[in-house]
């Protein structure tokens, strides 16, 4: 059977054409592919300013003693911390006191020695944080010289490291996206803070107990009592 003229001309015509329409599915998914990096890195860039808008928010915050907006943007994770720490000081009684870790126990001392009964039994979470902004128990001190770096995000949890007067510290700030908005979790470096004064206690020669009550000694020009080892109930 002989092909027709016509016929033979269609056939190579698609023979051309083929390597055309392959040409431009590459460029197309090269299009497509570009498009999506380029969408996905505006995306990130995006959720990196978000994250160091939650950070400068906290960080104005507490330099203008604004506890009650600070209180906004810190995690879940810190405010279970505060709720915590909040029960031990009502609830714990000396020996309870004693078994703590150097950080948790400097956190309840100066709860029991700067707060009111009345204002311990009738704090929050939120609310005994918010006090301790106002009150200078987190100084500005804390924040005042910090800058964080570019955020790494991997869904709802950033970590940032921490810029002291410039330089980076091999210190993280975690953050999470909760409710949409991103609020930094303070319970990521409380290891580290930990250590760091478990360190400066062993350098000044002084017991844990007798290092803490002299720190805030120091700080409130007055005299501690055996208050901070009783419950406040």
């Amino acid at each position: 059977m002989v092909l027709g003229d016509s016929l033979k001309s269609s056939l190579k015509t698609l023979a051309y054409l083929r390597p055309l329409n392959h040409i431009h599915m590459k460029y197309g998914l090269f299009l497509f592919f570009s498009f999506a990096i380029i969408s996905i890195s505006i995306a990130q860039e995006a959720e990196q300013a978000k994250v160091r808008e939650a950070f400068e928010n906290y960080k104005n915050s507490i330099l203008t003693d604004k506890g009650n907006e600070a209180v906004n943007w810190v995690d879940s994770n810190t405010l279970n911390y505060y709720s915590e720490m909040l029960e031990v000081t009502k609830h714990a009684d000396s020996l309870e006191v004693n078994n703590l870790g150097i950080l948790d126990k400097m956190m309840v001392f100066t709860i029991r020695a700067r707060t009111s009964r009345q204002d311990i039994l009738s704090f929050d979470a939120k609310k005994l944080l918010e006090y301790s902004i106002n009150e200078g128990m987190v100084g500005k001190s804390s924040v005042q010289n910090l800058d964080i770096d570019t955020p790494k995000i991997s869904e709802n949890k950033a970590s940032v490291q921490v810029i002291t007067n410039g330089q980076t510290i091999p210190i993280s700030f975690g953050f999470q996206k909760e409710n949409g908005t991103w609020k930094i979790d303070l319970t990521s470096i409380f290891p580290t803070s930990e250590e760091a004064l478990k360190n400066v206690q062993e350098s000044s020669g002084k017991g844990e107990n007798e290092f803490i009550i002299w720190i805030l000694e120091m700080t409130m020009n007055a005299e501690i009592g055996n208050e901070i080892w009783q419950k406040v109930e």
